[in-house]
């Protein structure tokens, strides 16, 4: 079984993923800028209303990934207030100025969300690295769950063959999870040209600000046709 894990920017987003019965949500807020840590008054709600895994977003800001001392501070700290809110992973990211992993705090990150028994995603800053099959090795060292990437494409369905490739290279060590404009017509297509288990998207609606269950449900139904 292929697994859907659902961007929820808001509540309402996160009551449609319980009510399509998905497994999991990557819980955030401000989707518009690409998403930012959630309050803890959202994650309380999330872990009321949805019975699944929750990962929490751990991006104390919009713009780049290369963070000043103090806000991985507000990171480390951050992910102990997901595990207080009773979420099951964080999902984090840092670079350095030359396209590199922040080893140092990645390591940090991965440790630190360990300590609090919380799953560890890295998030699409994957995608600006300068060379992804170092940094999915540096990441598979760290012990790193997962990858959220678009194979550094606009998409998941335009970078499929890089997608591809990561999956080849993880041999099992790590999880990538395709994400970015995935849509119930492409889901399938993508985990299919991938060899991908998990893929990530918003599920939503037209115009609409948050996810639709049942988009969630088609999209599920579509990655795991037989």
């Amino acid at each position: 079984m292929k697994l859907l894990e659902v961007c929820c920017g808001d509540a309402d987003s996160v009551a449609a993923s319980a009510i399509a019965g998905a497994e999991r949500i990557e819980l955030c807020s401000a989707l518009a800028v690409g998403g930012v840590t959630p309050s803890a008054g959202l994650m309380s709600a999330a872990r009321k209303i949805f019975k699944g895994r929750i990962h929490v977003l751990i991006r104390p800001r919009e713009g780049d990934f290369v963070y000043t001392q103090a806000e991985k501070d507000v990171m480390i700290d951050d992910i102990g207030l997901a595990c207080k809110c009773g979420c099951d992973g964080v999902v984090v990211g840092a670079l350095l100025p030359d396209g590199r992993i922040d080893c140092g705090f990645a390591a940090l990150a991965a440790s630190t969300a360990r300590r609090h028994g919380l799953s560890v995603t890295f998030h699409r800053a994957f995608d600006q690295c300068t060379d992804k099959a170092e940094a999915l090795a540096a990441l598979i060292g760290m012990g790193y769950d997962r990858v959220l990437t678009s194979g550094g494409a606009e998409s998941a369905e335009e970078g499929v063959d890089e997608l591809a490739s990561l999956v080849a290279q993880s041999s099992g060590r790590i999880i990538i999870l395709p994400g970015g404009g995935v849509t119930a017509a492409n889901a399938a297509r993508i985990c299919n040209a991938t060899g991908a288990t998990e893929i990530h998207g918003s599920c939503r609606l037209g115009g609409g600000r948050s996810s639709d269950a049942s988009i969630i449900t088609l999209i599920m139904q579509n990655i795991n046709h037989e």
